[in-house]
């Protein structure tokens, strides 16, 4: 598997995947990285997709583990060393608090992060913010170094009332400390002055440092006293590292904070190389593939599946056919070990084997040729590849006279194919294309040449085989056209095969051109399509703002109505009914107008006698409802839509009646009402006549069968608010009207 790794680059990638790692764990395991099992492989791929959408912070892990590990072998780490691990564990601790509530996979790895609260908290203790100890840190240290301060300023205080006493000997006033001991600097010539001992002279000689007798036992009790400092301090300093060395909790965070940072890595690498997620499935399938390694490749797609097993690359030299190849192993070998893949979409098999013959790599312990190094690879994968394998072999045949190694590579290719083998091969020979045309379990591929610029586009052409351009270049460059028909007339058989894959070559690019005119209608109609999908949209959210925009004016209204109403029961209360009334027919008449429904379809009205030409029959609208009619044919009620009635002649209608009483100042209309309806309608309408001190009242009750009228007449009889009542005159409605006057009020002349 090394080789194989080493032969598709997957090196570079770990390098690449190395550079974006943030410590050094996570760059240990980049370089590190190489295929898993199926199982962590998918996991890795989840965990790159998590990383993507949710950028984390990292600690500092590589002084975690730097420490962790001196201290495991028994090292007394430094102050400064341990607040470094001390808050590489505290920003673990962080992270897997920030992780722990996605519940993901993410999740899952910061679950791995211990407890380290108890080192922690010992730290703290121990450990000022500089990573000095603290006093704190223990009762002994607490206790030398109260001794330690005032004894230190005893001496000071007694070297410098010494200093002011003898000036004359004193080379400069000041307090210095030679062979950890304090003492003063003296000329030379002037050490009588100041008895004590001598520690040090400067290089000239002119100063000597003395530390006076009377001094002598205080350094004396100083210098113990720092011993028991420093060893006190070198005590507190092991204990921290021991408990260091010993939370069982260190491992299992250093391995998830390598593994966050590699997740990361891997994330960044996806982003900034446009890699996709895979899937494992049968087969190999890549959509719009590219090398991740070269810098502005060309995306090709390609699939090898139990029908094309085999795919068989050729043409020209340079064209792009091996760099094809490792983008399908670097694919399958990035997806296997946890990264995302080089293409828009990739579905992979997961091989039991992948064998490579990549390169033209010579034995040099076995004295073998660059041929041999082929053939000894391609017995390897003869003897070892199965239907599960994955082969990738490059220039095919290739190393050897032309004739035997057609002969040889189409054995192998026999041999491949009946183990059922998936893979690609590149090759320059003819008899290959020849063989593969139309063969069950291998597809002729190509990589395309322009001949315009003599370059090749390194697109993939699938089931064509590729040409090798010789003749064509050398036409295109103008070589003489003798030599040219002369190399034309010498070709072998594979020469008809050549002139044969141009024409091909022809028409398929006829094809694309077609193929792409199609596409671009197509993309046209498809933009269409969804122009008006997208109007259609805007008429439907038009309307429902419309429909809100109506409702809540309703219920404005109705809120200003349940106001206006309350404010006038106030007012019938506190002032007096009359003026209550008169408010209340006005706000009434307001709202009426307000509410009027609108104008029925053209030709239809209340009462219409329609034709109904669907049923063939006639009906009467009986009610209208926008677009639609409430129709009776005969026994039947039925709602229509208004277009399909056809309104009968106007001489063939009775005369239309409104279904609901309308009452317009001094006249209540009240045809269209049962009787019931009728005579509370006329009830209300006393009662605010006589509120509102009105002489006459009109009833519209219509002729009909006169059953309406007479029932009314009986009622205005009995009441006692009605002084008369009679027809009204001819020409105001006859029979069809009663005429009311109100006691106090004044009747005009009918016909009784």
């Amino acid at each position: 598997m090394r080789d194989v790794l080493e032969v598709l680059e997957f090196p570079r990638v770990r390098a690449l995947l190395a550079e974006r790692a943030k410590t050094p764990l996570g760059k240990a395991l980049a370089l590190d990285l190489g295929p898993l099992s199926q199982e962590e492989a998918e996991r890795r791929h989840g965990l790159t997709q998590e990383a993507l959408g949710y950028p984390y912070p990292l600690p500092e892990a590589g002084a975690l583990k730097e420490a962790w590990e001196r201290a495991k072998a028994g090292g007394r780490l430094s102050g400064p060393e341990l607040l470094r691990a001390a808050r590489a564990l505290e920003g673990a601790m962080a992270l897997k608090e920030e992780l722990l509530p996605l519940q993901n996979a993410l999740s899952q790895v910061a679950a791995d992060i211990g407890d380290h609260e108890a080192f922690l908290d010992r730290i703290r203790k121990a450990l000022d913010e500089e990573g000095a100890v603290r006093n704190e840190a223990s009762p002994r240290l607490r206790q030398v170094r109260r001794e330690l301060h005032p004894l230190r300023q005893e001496i000071l205080n007694r070297l410098y009332a010494l200093m002011d006493r003898h000036r004359e000997a004193i080379q400069d006033r000041f307090v210095t400390v030679r062979r950890e001991r304090y003492c003063i600097p003296v000329r030379s010539g002037m050490a009588h002055k100041v008895p004590g001992l001598l520690l040090d002279e400067s290089e000239s000689g002119a100063t000597l440092f003395i530390e006076p007798l009377s001094v002598v036992k205080l350094n004396n009790r100083l210098y113990a006293l720092r011993l028991q400092e420093e060893e006190e301090v070198n005590r507190i300093l092991r204990e921290l590292s021991e408990r260091l060395a010993e939370d069982p909790g260190v491992p299992g965070t250093l391995e998830a904070l390598a593994l966050l940072d590699l997740v990361q890595a891997q994330a960044a690498l996806a982003r900034d190389l446009g890699l996709s997620r895979p899937r494992f499935g049968e087969g190999y399938a890549l959509e719009e593939a590219f090398h991740p390694l070269i810098e502005n490749p060309v995306k090709n797609s390609l699939a090898l599946d139990e029908t094309h097993r085999l795919l068989l690359l050729s043409g020209p030299n340079m064209g792009g056919k091996t760099a094809l190849l490792k983008t399908l192993g670097l694919a399958l070998l990035m997806a296997q070990s946890g990264l995302f893949v080089a293409a828009r979409k990739a579905t992979l098999a997961w091989p039991d084997r992948i064998y490579a013959d990549i390169g033209d790599e010579q034995s040099l312990q076995e004295n073998l040729s660059t041929f041999a190094g082929h053939l000894k690879r391609l017995k390897e994968m003869l003897e070892g590849a199965t239907e599960k394998s994955l082969v990738l072999i490059d220039e095919l045949g290739s190393g050897t006279d032309p004739e035997e190694g057609a002969a040889l590579a189409q054995g192998i290719l026999e041999a491949l194919l009946e183990r059922g083998v998936k893979g690609m091969v590149t090759t320059h020979l003819s008899p290959l294309k020849a063989f593969a045309q139309g063969r069950e379990g291998i597809l002729n591929a190509s990589m395309r040449f322009d001949l315009e610029s003599l370059k090749p586009t390194y697109e993939l052409v699938l089931g064509v085989p590729g040409r090798s351009y010789a003749l064509s270049i050398a036409r295109r460059l103008a070589l003489p056209e003798a030599v040219l028909r002369r190399a034309e007339a010498l070709l072998p058989e594979g020469g008809r095969l050549e002139a044969l894959l141009e024409k091909l070559e022809a028409e398929r690019l006829a094809l694309l051109e077609e193929k792409r005119r199609l596409q671009e209608a197509l993309e046209e109609a498809e933009a269409l399509r969804q122009e008006l999908l997208a109007r259609e949209r805007g008429f439907a959210e038009e309307r429902e703002r419309r429909l809100r925009a109506l409702e809540e004016e309703v219920r404005r209204r109705l809120l200003q109505a349940e106001a206006e109403i309350k404010a006038l029961k106030e007012k019938a209360r506190t002032q007096g009914k009359r003026d209550a009334l008169r408010e209340l027919m006005a706000l009434r008449e307001r709202y009426a107008k307000k509410a009027e429904p609108s104008p029925p379809p053209p030709g239809l009205a209340l009462g219409q006698a329609v034709e109904v030409p669907s049923l063939g029959k006639r009906g009467k609208v009986l009610e209208l409802r926008g677009e639609e009619a409430l129709v009776q044919v005969g026994p039947v009620k039925m709602s229509l839509k208004a277009g399909e009635l056809k309104p009968l002649p106007q001489e063939a209608q009775p005369k239309p009646l409104p279904l609901k009483p309308r009452r317009e100042g001094r006249e209540v209309d009240l045809r269209g009402l049962t009787v019931e309806e009728a005579l509370l309608e006329v009830e209300g309408a006393l009662e605010e006549a006589k509120a509102l001190g009105l002489p006459t009242l009109r009833l519209l009750h219509g002729k009909g069968t006169g059953a309406l009228r007479q029932a009314i007449r009986e009622a205005l009889r009995r009441d006692k608010r009605v002084e008369a009542f009679a027809d009204a005159p001819p020409h105001e409605g006859g029979h069809g009207v009663t005429v009311v006057v109100l006691k106090g009020g004044f009747l005009p002349s009918a016909r009784g």
